[in-house]
C-alpha cells in the first residue's frame, strides 16, 4: 500500500459523495443510492468499482452533458413475474436497485422475478444487487452490457463489454456465496486502478492490432477507445486454455442485457457519435431473484452452500498454497479489516475529490 495513503471513514466519503451529486443536480433520494453502492465497493475491496469513479465515470458524465443527473424510471412493459423498465439514460446504481427491488418483490409473490432493463448508465459493482436477493433469503443474479473493450476470440477488434454476471447465494456462513467477475481476463476499472497506481499492465490482459500483450496502462485506456487495443476474454488468447469459453460468456451476458429489454448493445455503446463527439452510453441490464423457499427449507438451503464451500476450503492444497477461497470469501475478509479504517485514498484519489470539492463548493472537510 502506498505510503502516502490516507485512510477516510466510510459513512464521511458517503456523505461526502451524497452532497457531490446532489450539488450536481441528482436529487436527494437518488444521490443516496449512488453514494452506497459506490462505498459498499470500497467496504469490500472492489476498489476499481468504488469511489475511484465518483468523479471520472459518474460526475464528468453529468458535466459532460452526457448522463442525466434526474432518473425516469418508466415500466414500459410488466407480468407477475416480470418486467421491462426504461432508465432514459439516468443514474444507473438507482434505476439498477429499484429494478433489482422488483425482481425481489415478484419472487416473493411468484416464486421467481426477472427485471431487465434498458438506457441505463454504469451501475456500479455488480455484487450490490445480488446481496439485495441474499439479505431476503433469495438467490440473486445480474448481468449488465458494458463499452465494447474484449476482442472475440481469434479476434483484436474490442467488441464486446466485460459483461459480469454476477450470484448471490446465502449460505449459513458469516458471508454469502458471491461470485462477481468479468467475463474478461480483467476489466476497464482495473486497468483504472493501475493507472492510478502507475504500473505497468503484466501479459495478458491487453492485445494490440498485432495481436500481441500490451503493458503501457495509461496509452490502453486511450486505445480502449479506438479500437486499437482490447482486452482478452477469460481464458487469455486463442482456444487451448479456454479462452473461447470466455468469449461464449461475454456472448450470453451481452445477449441477456440487451435482446429481452431491446437495449443498445456492442459498438452502439461506444460513447461516441458518428461526429466523433461525446454522447450517452446507454446500457442495458439484467436482474433475476429466486426464493429459495419455493423449492427448499431456506436453512437446510443455506446450510448445504456452506458445506459445500467448507470442504472446498479444506480439501488438498497445491505445494506452497496457504488458502483455498471461495466466492465471496477475500470481500469478507477485507471488510473485517477496512471497516474501522474506512477508504484508503492514495495522491490520485485525493486530487480527484479535492477536485469535486472545489467545483462544487462543498463544505465538508477533507483529512487530506
Amino acid at each position: 500500500m502506498d505510503d502516502k495513503v490516507t485512510w477516510w471513514a466510510f459513512d464521511e466519503v458517503e456523505a461526502f459523495m451524497r452532497a457531490g451529486f446532489e450539488a450536481a443536480g441528482v436529487p436527494s433520494e437518488e444521490a443516496s443510492v449512488c453514494a452506497e453502492v459506490l462505498i459498499a465497493a470500497d467496504k469490500r475491496g472492489v476498489d476499481s468499482h468504488g469511489v475511484g469513479r465518483f468523479k471520472p465515470i459518474y460526475l464528468d458524465r453529468i458535466w459532460a452533458g452526457t448522463q442525466s443527473p434526474r432518473t425516469e424510471f418508466e415500466v414500459v412493459r410488466e407480468t407477475p413475474t416480470t418486467a421491462v423498465i426504461d432508465g432514459h439514460n439516468g443514474m444507473g446504481h438507482y434505476i439498477a436497485k429499484r429494478a433489482m427491488q422488483m425482481a425481489i418483490d415478484k419472487a416473493d409473490k411468484c416464486g421467481m422475478g426477472m427485471a431487465v432493463v434498458r438506457n441505463s448508465t454504469h451501475y456500479g459493482a455488480a455484487f450490490y444487487y445480488p446481496m439485495m436477493a441474499v439479505g431476503r433469503g433469495m438467490i440473486g443474479m445480474t448481468t449488465t452490457s458494458a463499452r465494447p473493450s474484449i476482442a472475440p476470440t481469434w479476434g483484436v477488434e474490442p467488441m464486446l463489454g466485460t459483461n459480469p454476471m454476477t450470484w448471490g447465494m446465502p449460505s449459513d456462513e458469516a458471508f454469502p456465496y458471491l461470485p462477481d467477475y468479468a467475463t474478461s481476463v480483467t476489466q476497464r476499472g482495473k486497468l483504472e486502478l493501475y493507472e492510478r497506481l502507475g504500473k505497468e499492465l503484466p501479459d495478458g490482459w491487453v492485445i494490440g492490432q498485432d495481436g500481441r500483450y500490451r503493458h503501457d496502462t495509461k496509452q490502453v485506456l486511450v486505445d480502449l477507445t479506438k479500437d486499437l487495443a482490447a482486452l482478452t476474454p477469460l481464458g487469455g488468447l486463442g482456444e487451448d486454455f479456454g479462452g473461447y469459453k470466455g468469449y461464449c460468456n461475454t456472448l450470453t451476458v451481452e445477449l441477456l442485457s440487451s435482446c429481452l429489454s431491446q437495449a443498445n448493445f456492442m459498438k452502439a455503446l461506444i460513447g461516441v457519435s458518428p461526429e466523433g463527439k461525446p454522447c450517452p452510453i446507454e446500457l442495458g441490464h439484467s436482474f433475476m431473484a429466486i426464493k429459495i423457499e419455493s423449492f427448499c427449507e431456506l436453512s437446510a438451503f443455506k446450510s448445504q452452500v456452506g458445506e459445500i464451500c467448507r470442504q472446498l476450503r479444506a480439501s488438498r492444497k497445491a505445494p506452497g498454497a496457504e488458502r483455498i477461497y471461495t466466492p465471496g470469501e477475500k470481500e469478507y475478509e477485507t471488510w473485517l479489516y477496512r471497516k474501522d479504517k474506512g477508504v484508503p485514498f492514495n495522491e490520485p484519489l485525493k486530487a480527484s475529490f479535492k477536485a469535486v470539492k472545489a467545483r462544487l463548493g462543498l463544505t465538508q472537510e477533507l483529512p487530506f
